[in-house]
């Protein structure tokens, strides 16, 4: 079974330039979950018959959002957080109610969930980094452990930071912006420390030069100037099953580029 997670940074952009279809006939994922989607069901006008289509979009339009296509159908789907988490976590800022942004959506199949996920950003004056670590971080990580007790887990997506010095070109000039700050960063420890297992790490567990996001100054991307800021993160208890993990560099269209995971 093939997973394949992609920020397309607008799903009409990346169809318009001709490169969504091909990109699906190209790679055949099994599930395929996408962020910033920046669209509500149908704006695409992306025709997958073989796929069954989810969305959780926000409500605001033109931004963030989420999706996960499959060719199963899911026993179930949720799209954002449960209430219990949404009230306890308190998940809005001055930036607005993150339950409206379509940041979370989930879907249970026979063996596991899969937990899609676009990470609130914690923008460049680090105006949302508060929120991002005591609020969304610990809410993230509490749904994804709730799920655990049911079977195991999934879960991937654009984090908006890199875990590691080895996860972008330049960690030291970036020490402490935003994206790789100390809070970011401890979010991704406690998602270790949680017992869940970062799937392209268990294969290359060192080393740089593995990236998923370019800047679109400099020519990043050409240069391989990037970070690797999505992941596909997966209960201890799939780790076994894993057979491969990817990061889909060759793929344009966006200024992420696709991960895989093979089961």
């Amino acid at each position: 079974m093939k997973l394949i997670s992609w920020n397309v940074n607008g799903i009409r952009a990346v169809h318009n330039k001709g490169l969504f279809l091909p990109f699906i006939a190209k790679y055949k994922p099994d599930i395929l979950c996408l962020q910033e989607t920046k669209a509500e069901q149908g704006q695409a006008e992306i025709d997958l018959p073989e796929y069954e289509e989810y969305w959780n979009s926000a409500q605001k339009k033109g931004y963030s959002g989420t999706a996960i296509f499959s060719k199963k159908k899911p026993h179930k789907v949720v799209l954002g957080f449960p209430d219990e988490i949404t009230k306890k976590y308190k998940l809005k800022d001055d930036y607005g109610d993150t339950g409206t942004e379509g940041r979370v959506i989930a879907a249970e199949f026979d063996d596991f969930w899969v937990l899609n996920v676009y990470t609130p950003n914690s923008k460049p004056d680090l105006s949302r980094l508060s929120m991002r670590h005591k609020h969304w971080d610990p809410a993230f990580l509490a749904y994804a452990k709730s799920l655990e007790k049911e079977k195991p887990v999934i879960f991937c997506g654009d984090l908006n930071a890199a875990h590691t010095a080895d996860d972008l070109a330049n960690p030291r000039a970036n020490e402490g912006e935003h994206g790789f700050t100390p809070e970011e960063r401890e979010g991704i420890d406690s998602i270790v420390r949680a017992g869940f297992v970062d799937s392209f790490r268990h294969f290359i567990p060192t080393g740089n030069g593995h990236y998923t996001w370019w800047t679109h100054w400099a020519n990043a991307r050409a240069r391989n100037i990037g970070w690797r800021i999505d992941y596909f993160f997966v209960s201890k208890k799939l780790a076994p099953k894993l057979k491969k993990a990817e990061i889909l560099a060759e793929v344009t269209g966006s200024d992420h580029c696709p991960i895989s995971i093979e089961l």
